[in-house]
């Protein structure tokens, strides 16, 4: 494989691998801060004992979000100094807006949350807790609004020319509020909350399937589906407004997504299928015209096809950009299915009697987590070959001194180094969910026959 191709992998892993945490961190942050505001409201402590357990859950995800997220930044520069030399001044203002005005409140308050239990009134600590999670959330807006600037550039103009060409800020806000940023950032942020929702089910799913904190984790179940259902109902709202953007600033990006050839009449809009990119077919269930409704709500207007874009210019890997697009979709449409009914249960009194639908929640943890990769790679993908869309090819972005086997034994470094990262997170994550939200020295907040069955339960085993 050459550089071009090696570089590219490399950084989806990484980048990929990075991504696994901070959406648990922003939606695991959502959770603690409602949990601690129903203690706040009703004084009840086994509120309390569920922010105090998902922190220690928090803290791991954190910590590792920000370990991996800064080989990217060093990636940058190995790998890609054309696209850095050309980007640079429009990233280092949204780096530096996300140091000043995200991370600097994030970690400003992660010390009071996370060792100001019993030191700070309750208030005081709710606050911080807050704090932590909207640091999350502006870090989340930077990073988005400096990518979604590579896919609908604004507020900028060119000087230099060649190798030394780069973009540099006519506009600050116009570079802010490009034409993507707004949809991607909230289609971001309800993703993210979506994958803490749907993991603190399934940590308590697998409590009640073992009648281990039963009580405790009811609570903890009934405010993580109403979350789910309603940041799932969200997700379909703001994937269709995205969609429209992307049909009007990246018209081939969408014909991708839909493995749509020919515009010479309505454009169809399959439930899923495979697209044969060398007769240009896609083979599968479709609803025609679909496409068209979708974007101009009319069955018979014609959407831009692939073939009306010079080859050069639009996505070589057609049929993975659609497959990425559709799990992408159908997860969000499970999300919301399994959620509303979740919800259907728990108001006729049968939901945690019900094991099948207790281990569905339990596995579906997986799910949140592929579709924000599927939907980042259809993204990404789409965009190609285009690195900064219309500007910068990814073909010219490279750095030009590095070569093929640099980039390879970088790559099986990586490999093997986040894989140790990986299960020690997994070690560590059912470390603390074996362990439970009680600890272990202090059962004065658990239910009284929770804690007699486990002291007997210790008893039997020594």
């Amino acid at each position: 494989m050459d550089v071009e191709i090696l570089s590219r992998i490399q950084f989806a892993f990484t980048v990929s691998f990075h991504y696994i945490y901070p959406p648990l961190s922003i939606g695991l942050g959502l959770m603690m801060v409602l949990m601690e505001g129903a203690y706040l409201k009703t004084g009840n402590k086994e509120y309390e004992t569920l922010a105090r357990f998902w922190t220690k859950i928090f803290a791991i995800t954190f910590g590792l979000g920000v370990a991996t997220g800064i080989v990217m930044e060093f990636e940058f520069g190995t790998n890609w100094a054309t696209y850095s030399r050309f980007v640079g001044d429009v990233f280092g203002s949204a780096l530096a807006a996300e140091g000043l005005f995200a991370f600097a409140l994030e970690s400003g308050f992660l010390g009071v949350l996370l060792f100001g239990w019993n030191r700070v009134k309750p208030v005081v600590h709710f606050i911080s807790t807050l704090g932590v999670w909207l640091g999350s959330m502006f870090s989340a807006v930077w990073i988005v609004i400096a990518n979604s600037w590579q896919q609908t550039p604004a507020g900028y103009h060119i000087v230099g020319e060649g190798l030394n060409a780069r973009a540099e800020i006519t506009d600050f806000w116009a570079m802010v509020f490009n034409p993507s940023s707004v949809d991607r950032i909230l289609h971001t942020w309800i993703g993210a909350l979506i994958a803490g929702a749907f993991l603190v089910m399934s940590v308590h799913a697998w409590y009640l399937l073992k009648g281990r904190h039963i009580e405790i984790s009811k609570k903890a179940f009934t405010i993580a589906l109403f979350a789910g259902a309603v940041f799932s109902i969200l997700q379909l709202v703001t994937g269709h407004h995205s969609a429209s953007g992307v049909a009007v600033n990246q018209p081939a990006k969408l014909a991708a997504y839909e493995g749509h050839y020919n515009s010479a009449g309505k454009a169809d809009m399959y439930i899923f299928g495979w697209v044969d990119q060398k007769n240009q077919k896609v083979y599968g269930p479709y609803i025609p015209g679909g496409l068209s409704f979708l974007i101009h709500g009319d069955f018979d207007t014609k959407v831009p096809a692939l073939n009306d874009f010079p080859k050069e210019d639009v996505p070589k890997q057609v049929n993975a950009v659609f497959q990425f697009y559709h799990l992408m979709v159908a997860f969000g449409m499970f999300f919301i299915g399994i959620t509303l009914f979740g919800i259907f249960m728990w108001w006729r009194g049968k939901l945690f009697n019900q094991r099948w639908l207790l281990l569905i929640f339990v596995f579906s943890v997986l799910l949140p987590q592929l579709a924000n990769q599927f939907g980042w790679f259809a993204a990404e993908m789409g965009r190609q070959p285009w690195v900064v869309y219309g500007l910068l090819r990814t073909s010219d972005a490279l750095s030009v001194v590095v070569t093929a086997n640099q980039v390879l034994f970088s790559l099986i470094m990586f490999t093997l180094l986040y894989a140790l990262l990986f299960v020690l997170f997994i070690y560590l994550l059912n470390k603390k969910i074996q362990a439970g939200p009680y600890d272990l020295h202090k059962t004065e907040h658990r239910p009284e026959q929770e804690a007699i069955a486990e002291v007997i339960d210790n008893q039997s085993k020594n």
